[in-house]
């Protein structure tokens, strides 16, 4: 099979992925660059961050008409992301885009950042209902924490291309208890489109895009989007994403801890994923009264 149709399936595939669960798109393109098609490191990093934030800028207009865009909130966090994206592609310039350091930083976090995410996307429901009756930080001290939270998306999202979703919103969840969870959803993609913008130009100034690239994994997820987007009530979306979780702890382990069975870190999240079962089934016996 010639390997422009692999990137256009890889595309569809991701895209499908993105469309059904809104998880998916950086968690899963750069690795499957990285592992399947053995594209560099910064390579992989730099093009799906602009394949990203193509992808994502459909999602503003769509977000912004609803009114579910809290514009406040994506200026706050952008306030420290956009900062730190432009000091993280210095420091990548100056150490080098193939130098074995770089490189081996960029699948450290990577693996890292997809561990993290896959406790997120196993959880999201579990969140999505505690933020609605639990306050988790104090609300002067939410702006300041805002920054430091996109600081620290700024450096792992330019890093590694992974974050700006599935990350942004736990967090967003957190800190902002008492905004509407589809507000949360949408001022994270108004997010993370100027982000990975100015992470995907900073990438490109490196010359780590590959625009050919580029274009023919848009040429798939484009309508894997459309698609999966339409399938949300003909598949089971709590199984896809428990799915993905699983995909993305194997991943993300085999990326940043290399010498360690991939076994493990699965043996791990099927446990965890067994005792959520056991607990929200005890929950809906207590919440209707049975035994």
């Amino acid at each position: 099979m010639p390997i422009e149709v692999g990137y256009i399936i890889a595309g569809f595939a991701v895209g499908w992925l993105v469309g059904l669960t809104g998880v998916g798109g950086g968690s899963l393109m750069t690795p499957i660059l990285l592992l399947f098609f053995n594209v560099k490191a910064a390579v992989a990093v730099g093009t799906d961050l602009l394949y990203a934030c193509i992808t994502k800028t459909a999602g503003i207009f769509a977000h912004a008409k609803l009114g579910n865009i809290d514009w406040k909130i994506v200026g706050t966090i952008a306030l420290g992301s956009v900062p730190m994206s432009i000091a993280t592609t210095l420091l990548i310039g100056k150490y080098g885009t193939s130098s074995d350091a770089m490189v081996e930083s960029i699948k450290f976090w990577l693996g890292i950042a997809l561990l993290v995410t896959s406790l997120s996307v196993l959880f999201r429901h579990e969140l999505t209902k505690s933020a609605k009756h639990d306050s988790h930080i104090k609300p002067k001290f939410t702006p300041v924490a805002t920054v430091l939270l996109g600081m620290f998306l700024g450096f792992i999202v330019t890093l590694t291309s992974v974050g700006a979703g599935a990350l942004g919103v736990t967090a967003l969840l957190l800190l902002y208890p008492r905004v509407h969870i589809t507000r949360i959803v949408g001022s994270d993609v108004a997010h993370a489109v100027p982000l990975t913008l100015v992470a995907g130009l900073g990438h490109a100034s490196l010359g780590t895009v590959d625009y050919g690239l580029l274009g023919m994994l848009l040429i798939g997820s484009i309508p894997g989007i459309w698609i999966g987007s339409h399938m949300t009530h003909v598949v089971g979306e709590v199984w896809v994403r428990n799915v993905l979780a699983f995909v993305l702890v194997y991943v993300g382990q085999k990326l940043a801890f290399p010498e360690l069975n991939q076994l493990l870190g699965l043996g791990l999240l099927i446990a965890v994923a067994v005792i959520k079962q056991i607990v929200e089934s005890r929950n809906a016996k207590i919440a209707t009264g049975q035994p």
